[in-house]
């Protein structure tokens, strides 16, 4: 696959393509984790991210490398979302998330 990418000069352009997709996967993702954790959930991100930059760095494969990258630096900018989502909330934007009342009868 990535003989063809290259072949064709195409490697740019699937790069290109598949960063779309990652931030445009990113985006509901920071809608509903603030939503139903709060910005609570940072810690995962910052994980996702670490563990995307040593994948990065220690794979050979440079279409996966590039990605991984992307991935690691879209779940960092995820935990700087995740507290712009909390003010987008409190401003009205985005529905806040009820908490469960319990109804003693």
């Amino acid at each position: 696959m990535i003989h063809f990418l290259e072949n064709y000069s195409l490697l740019g352009l699937a790069v290109g393509i598949a960063t779309f997709l990652i931030i445009g996967l990113f985006h509901p993702v920071v809608i509903k984790a603030e939503y139903y954790w709060g910005t609570r959930c940072w810690w995962i991100f910052l994980l996702l991210g670490i563990i995307g930059v040593f994948v990065s760095v220690v794979v050979a494969n440079i279409l996966v490398s590039a990605l991984c990258g992307v991935f690691a630096f879209s779940s960092f900018w995820t935990i700087k979302e995740l507290f712009e989502q909390r003010k987008r909330v409190e401003k009205g934007w985005f529905p806040k998330r009820e908490k469960n009342k319990d109804t003693a009868i």
